[in-house]
């Protein structure tokens, strides 16, 4: 049986389905009751509570581990999960890291990441560490304003990154899950192109059959908005990334490829497949 935290959102979600339809058993571990896959046990858990984690670690072979954004600070003590995990007798953890922890290790949720992917790799179970950079998904917290006015407000409109179909990294994850030969694997995940924030808006645009219009955001402004759903400091991190990133964070990589013998999912598939949010 394999355990998926975070099972309802953009990465966990797609997960659940890839597993379960290859045949595994799985349990769903989200915040909230959530419709899952048929076949598919749901415990409702919240990771800052690990205790809460347990009744689904008995009799697990694997874990995915996925925080949200609240955990990524520093003090928030998830290391706890992985002990627990190890406890039940887990076999196999796969994390779900960050580009950053390379590229900036120096931001204070970094630092709070690789202390995790330290705890992981002497966790004494087999391991796998996925570090994705910016995800496709982010442009759903376009959804609102689009569907309102026909407008999306972002800042560094024209500063591009490889952003990544979280579907490849559900698929990616379920590889290192499933598959032997990606224990003791650190891979970093992109997209195929270095893409902006301007054109991924005219991608949902074409999806949508619909002109929308850009408007620039400071980074202070940014910062504001971004806060209501993630730590300050996650949002300074992020925020440093998307303003001005490095050689490294603009470098396209070969993973998706390597694991799953087919090339990264472009962004405008993204905003094709998910144009009923914009809507």
């Amino acid at each position: 049986m394999i355990v998926v935290t975070g099972a309802t959102g953009n990465v966990g979600g797609p997960l659940t389905r890839t597993l379960a339809e290859a045949g595994e058993q799985v349990t769903a571990v989200s915040r909230s009751a959530a419709p899952v896959p048929d076949g598919v046990r749901h415990l409702a858990a919240d990771l800052a509570e690990p205790a809460g984690l347990e009744p689904a670690l008995a009799g697990a072979k694997a874990l995915f581990l996925l925080l949200s954004g609240d955990l990524h600070g520093p003090g928030t003590g998830p290391a706890e999960l992985i002990a627990r995990a190890g406890a039940a007798g887990v076999r196999r953890v796969v994390l779900l890291s960050t580009q950053g922890v390379a590229t900036r290790p120096f931001g204070a949720t970094r630092v709070a990441m690789r202390a995790l992917e330290d705890v992981v790799r002497e966790s004494g179970m087999e391991w796998a560490i996925l570090r994705p950079g910016g995800f496709a998904s982010n442009a759903l917290w376009w959804a609102g304003s689009i569907r309102a006015q026909r407008v999306v407000a972002a800042p560094f409109g024209d500063v591009g990154v490889p952003v990544i179909d979280p579907m490849d990294i559900a698929e990616v994850a379920a590889a290192c899950l499933r598959e032997d030969r990606h224990v003791g694997g650190v891979y970093e995940l992109t997209g195929p192109e270095v893409i902006t924030p301007r054109r991924q808006v005219q991608a949902i645009a074409d999806a949508l059959g619909s002109p929308l219009r850009f408007q620039d955001l400071t980074r202070d402004q940014a910062k504001a908005a971004m806060t209501h759903s993630m730590p300050a400091e996650l949002a300074e991190d992020t925020l440093d990334i998307l303003g001005a990133p490095s050689e490294a964070e603009l470098r396209v990589s070969p993973v998706v490829q390597d694991v799953l013998g087919r090339p990264a999912r472009p962004f405008a598939d993204w905003a094709t497949r998910n144009v009923g949010a914009f809507r």
